[in-house]
């Protein structure tokens, strides 16, 4: 199976025949042959020329950029390989038809919600008391979904759900390093919001990898609006997997002690993952990402990666008008 290549420091990369090199600052070398690499995830300052570039292209490899502080900026996108002239067709037309467009659309926004509200019931099954309010509020405001007549409305019916859903965060985690109080973005306030950033950022570069071995193209979202962003179904896509993901890992992380209030920096901008912080969570992303589970209707195991893969595919059904979209639903 193909795995992301991941690096945190500054350095050169360069092709040496079949396989990438990375040299840090040290003269280190680090070797991946190029057909075990379904993409680069950089985080340090790098150096790399064209020809490298048509290297990634002819292997479809994506490339994808964070700054300093862990925030996503950007991605070198291959030539598409996959992309079907027809789908494409389909996948504008429900753009433009307003009712194809909100139909999607509320699937995204109800998915979204109906995996906060497993994540929830999964801590509440676990013993963890005062969740049951917020299980009601999130079922009051899932009900709210279908009677959006707008992609904006719809979008912030979906920021109150995440703002009900944040207000138990402080009752899971119990901790108060990392106290939550209230979400805030840009820079992220305390440490529990730095980790939300900095997983979700994984989260929108693992979605954007996956469609590109899809036919669909990643420019045209449907909750999410298709304008001068390079990107946005990828955003739709990952409003599911994040609390089953995301929180799911960042909750894990914490109460197992795996991350510290040592592992975080602060400054300008914010409260962020120091290098080690963010080698921590990463580690433990892949292991989640691989990590296999036994799928409901296909009656086999799949990795969680996979199952990012599985809802392209169900949305490109969708967009063929063979099956209408169903969100992955976590099981447990």
């Amino acid at each position: 199976m193909k795995q992301t290549m991941y690096i945190l420091s500054s350095g050169t990369l360069e092709r040496q025949q079949n396989t990438i090199v990375f040299k840090d600052g040290d003269g280190k070398k680090r070797y991946m042959p190029v057909e075990t690499i379904a993409n680069i995830q950089i985080f340090g300052e790098l150096d790399f020329n064209k020809r490298f570039l048509e290297f990634l292209t002819q292997n479809e490899i994506t490339m994808h950029f964070f700054n300093h502080y862990g925030y996503y900026i950007g991605s070198f996108y291959p030539r598409e390989y996959y992309n079907s002239g027809y789908l494409i067709l389909k996948q504008s037309e429900h753009y433009l038809d307003s009712h194809k467009r909100m139909d999607l659309a509320r699937r995204f926004v109800s998915g979204a919600i109906n995996n906060m509200k497993k994540v929830l019931e999964y801590y509440a099954r676990r013993g963890i008391d005062d969740l049951s309010n917020t299980l009601e509020e999130l079922n009051q405001i899932n009900l709210a979904v279908e009677m959006q007549n707008s992609p904006e409305a719809l979008m912030a019916v979906e920021g109150n759900a995440r703002e009900i859903y944040y207000s138990a965060f402080d009752i899971i985690v119990d901790n108060e390093d990392f106290a939550f109080a209230k979400r805030t973005r840009r820079p992220p306030q305390n440490r529990l919001n730095a980790l939300i950033s900095f997983g979700n950022s994984l989260l929108y570069v693992t979605v954007l990898s996956e469609i590109y071995r899809t036919h669909l193209d990643p420019r045209i979202g449907f909750l999410h609006t298709t304008n001068f962003r390079r990107f946005s179904l990828n955003l739709d896509v990952a409003e599911i997997f994040k609390p089953i993901f995301v929180d799911r890992l960042i909750f894990s992380l914490i109460n197992k002690n795996q991350l510290k209030a040592k592992d975080f920096s602060s400054g300008v901008e914010g409260v962020y993952l120091s290098e080690t912080g963010r080698q921590k969570f990463i580690e433990e992303w892949e292991k989640r990402l691989r990590t296999t589970i036994d799928h409901p209707t296909l009656r086999r195991k799949v990795s969680y990666r996979r199952l990012i893969r599985l809802d392209l595919y169900k949305i490109e059904k969708h967009l063929l008008e063979d099956h209408p979209y169903e969100p992955y639903a976590s099981r447990w």
